[in-house]
C-alpha cells in the first residue's frame, strides 16, 4: 500500500514500463505532424513523376485512364490529366506546408476515388494514407510549414 493513494504499490516492472511508454510523450508533436505530411506527399509525388516525360503527359498514362483506372463521370482523358496535375501539385503543397489543410484534403479525396473505383482490394494502403490526411486535417501542418511561418496556421 502506498501511504498517498492506499492501493497497492505497483510491481517494479510494471513502473519501468509505465516509464519506457511514456517515452513516447516526448517525440515533438511538430516532427509528427511533419512525418504525416511528408512520407503520404511521397507516395503521390512517385506515382505523378510515372505518369508523365518531362512536361507531357505519356501515352501510357492515358491506356492506363482509359482500361485500368477508368472512373465513372469523369472522362479518361480528363481524368488522367487532373490526376496528374493534382498529385504533382497536392504533393508539393503538403510537404511546403503550403495551404496544407486543403492539400490533404485533396488527396484524401483522390485516396477515396482510388479506394472506392480503381483498387478497393488496396483498404490497409489508403487506409494509412487517409489516416496521415485526416492527422493533417484535425492538427494541421504543425511548426515546420510555410503556412505557420506566414500566419495561417496559428502556432500552438
Amino acid at each position: 500500500m502506498t501511504a498517498r493513494t492506499g492501493l497497492p504499490a505497483r510491481p517494479a516492472f510494471l513502473r519501468h514500463l509505465a516509464a519506457a511508454m511514456a517515452l513516447g510523450e516526448r517525440i515533438p508533436f511538430d516532427l509528427v505532424l511533419l512525418a504525416v505530411r511528408i512520407f503520404p506527399a511521397a507516395v503521390f509525388w512517385a506515382s505523378a513523376r510515372t505518369k508523365v516525360d518531362g512536361l507531357a503527359i505519356r501515352e501510357s498514362t492515358f491506356f492506363l485512364f482509359e482500361h485500368e483506372y477508368a472512373l465513372p463521370l469523369i472522362p479518361s482523358a480528363a481524368a488522367a490529366v487532373l490526376a496528374t496535375l493534382a498529385e504533382h501539385l497536392l504533393s508539393v503543397l503538403l510537404v511546403l506546408g503550403l495551404t496544407t489543410r486543403l492539400a490533404a484534403l485533396g488527396l484524401l479525396a483522390m485516396t477515396a476515388v482510388i479506394q472506392l473505383f480503381v483498387y478497393p482490394g488496396a483498404w490497409a494502403t489508403h487506409g494509412l494514407w487517409a489516416a496521415c490526411f485526416l492527422v493533417t486535417l484535425a492538427r494541421g501542418p504543425g511548426a515546420v510549414s510555410v503556412d505557420r511561418l506566414i500566419g495561417i496556421e496559428p502556432a500552438r
